[in-house]
């Protein structure tokens, strides 16, 4: 499954974002998730800001899975993996796995569905094309159709 992934982000868990039963609270995988996307687009080149100040479009979340396998520990070094797995006309399927790092070890995987939208009409708008094609330069089953 690593494999299906061109990009990682590492984090270390910290002592705050472990609940008492000595594991990472549920909330934080969406924390981690969140950054990891902000750090995805980023590694593409992608001015998220400016375009957002450019073009007037932003992307709201509109839904959120994690489906924990195995639990993931205070100071452990793990990895996020992210993807875009589907762009629709206004959406982004965001695909997402958590690995112990350097390893196989799948401790959580994700989903998140984005859709682009107008922030002064807040309806639902196309991704642009320029988005599309540079999620495209790196996500090889995106590219080949």
């Amino acid at each position: 499954m690593r494999e299906e992934f061109w990009f990682h982000f590492p984090f270390r868990v910290r002592y705050s974002e472990v609940d008492a039963q000595a594991v990472v609270f549920n909330a934080h995988y969406l924390t981690y998730f969140d950054t990891a996307i902000t750090e995805y687009f980023r590694a593409l080149g992608y001015d998220y800001l400016g375009e957002v100040a450019r073009t007037g479009i932003d992307f709201h979340t509109v839904k959120t899975v994690v489906e924990y396998k195995a639990p993931i520990r205070f100071d452990e070094d793990i990895e996020v993996c992210v993807r875009v797995a589907r762009i629709g006309r206004s959406s982004i399927n965001l695909a997402l796995a958590i690995f112990a790092k350097g390893s196989d070890d799948l401790r959580a995987i994700g989903e998140i569905i984005w859709v682009a939208t107008d922030q002064k009409t807040h309806k639902p708008v196309a991704v642009t094309d320029d988005l599309r094609a540079l999620i495209a330069s790196r996500e090889k089953a995106l590219a080949e159709g």
